[in-house]
């Protein structure tokens, strides 16, 4: 099979795209013929991107990418309602080979059915940011509606759904994006949007019921004055895992695959509640050009790489196309 990978520690110049051997699903997996993935240009450095979970070297090749929208060409054994031939989306183990490559293993429990309204190419762009948004705003922050709720990165990836989903619940939203990306943070639903190069956020000192956090460093210490007493946390900047700072701590999460959460989001997304955003599209021999457009930041949703087949396609710039 085609696929992107690492055969060294490196960043995205050494990605080699060549040919790997298909693997084959276990009990509970499913294999999925990926139609596209997204890209994520602090995976480099993740933990279990070079590690295995008893922290040895995780040999090489090694396959980015943990979301994927695609088609399932095989199954295990015990993989429930699922079957060869349903249109799927969802994510992986962090420690095994992800999505870049024309197919990838997946347990079932972390697959649902791909939103009909979507095509392959859009749905790749949710599956980890939605279910972080999800699992941010609602399993642990129990976001209830009314409540004041600050976004900071709420044009990003994870940030676009953040603000679309309590917006969905009913709270009161306020983001901070770029100045290009003001007003279509205010289409996904957010009442107030503030530009984070010239708003002195010390100005809503004390008015947060909830803070979700995309960015970390210095943004997230300046953000927790700005919450009521009693108000909750969470960031989701890779760098805040190896912090010290209790808060931080406490509020640090890394996403959980979900498959109940993964039908629900498809409901809305269906329905045209919610949508999926993309900065760009690029095929898969393109993929050091799609990091380097992730690396450059200030997008709208994610760079999306479209791996295999055609279906799902709606004529997109490779580049430039935002879905």
């Amino acid at each position: 099979m085609k696929a992107a990978y690492l055969n060294q520690r490196t960043g995205p110049e050494g990605l080699v795209v060549g040919e790997l051997p298909r693997p084959q699903p276990d009990h509970g997996e499913v294999l999925v013929a990926v139609r596209a993935t997204a890209v994520m240009p602090t995976e480099f450095a993740w933990f279990p991107t070079l590690k295995t979970r008893e922290g040895n070297p995780r040999p090489f090749p090694i396959v980015l990418s943990h979301e994927f929208s695609g088609v399932i060409a095989a199954a295990g054994e015990g993989v429930g309602p699922l079957k060869v031939g349903d249109a799927v989306y969802g994510m992986n183990d962090w420690f095994v080979n992800g999505a870049q490559a024309e197919y990838c293993l997946a347990p079932a429990s972390a697959v649902a059915l791909k939103p009909a309204a979507l095509d392959h190419t859009e749905a790749a762009a949710v599956p980890i940011s939605a279910l972080t948004a999800w699992q941010g705003l609602f399993d642990r922050c129990r976001l209830r509606a009314g409540e004041r709720v600050l976004i900071q990165g709420g044009a990003g990836g994870v940030g676009s759904f953040a603000v679309q989903l309590a917006h969905w619940r009913g709270a009161y939203v306020v983001a901070t994006a770029s100045a290009r990306n003001l007003g279509f943070v205010r289409e996904l639903g957010a009442d107030e949007v503030l530009d984070y190069r010239t708003t002195r956020l010390e100005e809503h000192q004390g008015e947060m019921d909830v803070l979700f956090d995309v960015i970390g460093g210095e943004t997230l210490e300046r953000s927790w004055s700005l919450l009521t007493p009693g108000g909750r946390a969470v960031t989701v900047a890779t760098h805040s895992e190896s912090v010290t700072d209790p808060r931080v701590r406490e509020a640090f999460f890394i996403v959980e695959p979900n498959r109940a959460q993964l039908e629900e989001i498809a409901h809305l997304l269906d329905a045209g509640t919610i949508r999926a955003v993309a900065e760009a599209v690029y095929p898969l021999t393109q993929v050091r050009d799609a990091y380097a457009r992730a690396a450059r930041g200030g997008m709208r949703g994610k760079v999306i790489l479209q791996v295999g087949g055609t279906d799902g396609a709606r004529g997109l710039d490779p580049r430039k196309g935002s879905v």
